[in-house]
């Protein structure tokens, strides 16, 4: 369990941080802005919650919860010393993505097939859900671009990916399951 008794540490006074394994790198680096942004979609994961309810908010908060996993996963390189490590890192796993998986196909299931695309918006919560699909989808560009460079897990890129479908799924099931949603029309306003 983590202990947290100091907020704050003033290391990273200087533009640095550590991380899981506890080398320092700068506060801007490609593994820092992916995790960052992870973060930055969990919280709006928090504000979706405030307009959740029942089932659909038992499964947020297990997004975020998977959420600190996998923020956990990219803040931890070397993958290959895994084996070494004093405490075994936390790293994604397929069961996860699967979950989602799961979840997408029963909110799907009730749907309507779509006719165009969605705008983001239409119930407050669809809204919000809108607005965690884009922020994922950066954290996910974010997370790529880094695994052109360094490794990173690829269940953590899957769950990413399909992470997104999910909230999409979500926000039209939010709209009313898809009748309440605010529809694209090309070239409306010309």
């Amino acid at each position: 369990m983590v202990v947290l008794n100091k907020i704050y540490t003033r290391t990273g006074d200087g533009g640095d941080t550590a991380l899981g394994n506890g080398a320092r790198v700068a506060k801007h680096s490609g593994r820092v802005a992916a995790y960052g942004t992870v973060d930055e979609a969990n919280a709006t994961v928090g504000l979706a919650r405030l307009h959740a309810e029942g089932d659909l908010d038992a499964r947020l908060a297990a997004i975020q919860n998977d959420m600190f996993d996998l923020g956990a996963d990219l803040c931890r390189p070397d993958m290959e010393k895994d084996a070494d490590a004093e405490y075994p890192p936390l790293r994604m796993t397929d069961a996860q993505t699967e979950r989602l998986e799961r979840e997408i196909d029963g909110m799907n299931a009730a749907l309507e097939p779509l006719r165009s695309f969605v705008l983001p918006g239409g119930s407050a919560l669809a809204a919000h859900l809108h607005l965690c699909r884009t922020v994922v989808r950066r954290a996910e560009r974010l997370t790529l671009e880094l695994a052109a460079v360094e490794h990173v897990n690829p269940a953590a890129v899957r769950y990413l990916n399909r992470l997104s479908d999910w909230f999409f799924v979500a926000a039209r099931v939010a709209n009313d399951d898809g009748r309440a949603d605010v529809l694209w029309v090309p070239g409306a306003n010309r």
